[in-house]
């Protein structure tokens, strides 16, 4: 049984992208990569036919990781959620209580995750420690050296 996981529209129109982009480009390519390797001769001396069949190994592996994934994702009704505490898809700002920096994340699925663009896993050590919090309240998170709290400033979706 495959895991669930929850995306929002715009990540699971990535994930399907990205397994059109393997099944109907990168797997052609690598079929082509075998047979061209296969003429050049004898193949159990031709390293180039044994790298592109473990090329096609991989790629085939990447294609069913995709494929079940896909089969456990499910779409978002964000407007169901609710915005009293922290859930996934809610924006998030926080304010760390030992240096006092404030920060604004927005809590998505592992496969959605990019803190460059301030979207952070449910399942990170913040998002963990952040998920079910209501504004006011203190999210404790455990890091390596100890345990940091943030105070929950706001929610919104």
């Amino acid at each position: 049984m495959s895991k669930v996981s929850y995306y929002t529209a715009e990540g699971l129109k990535k994930l399907r992208d990205e397994l059109k982009q393997l099944k109907d480009i990168e797997r052609p390519r690598a079929s082509q990569a075998i047979a061209e390797a296969r003429d050049k001769g004898d193949l159990s001396e031709n390293a180039e036919y044994d790298a592109a069949k473990e090329a096609q190994g991989l790629l085939e592996m990447k294609i069913s990781k995709l494929e079940e994934t896909l089969a456990g994702a499910r779409l978002i009704d964000e407007s169901q959620l609710d915005t009293s505490k922290v859930l996934v898809l809610s924006t998030v700002k926080i304010k760390n209580q030992t240096n006092g920096m404030e920060m604004t994340y927005t809590l998505v699925a592992d496969g959605e995750a990019d803190l460059a663009s301030g979207k952070i896993s449910v399942n990170s050590p913040i998002g963990k420690g952040l998920l079910g919090k209501s504004v006011g309240e203190v999210a404790e998170v455990q890091v390596p050296n100890g345990v940091m709290k943030f105070d929950v400033l706001e929610i919104s979706r």
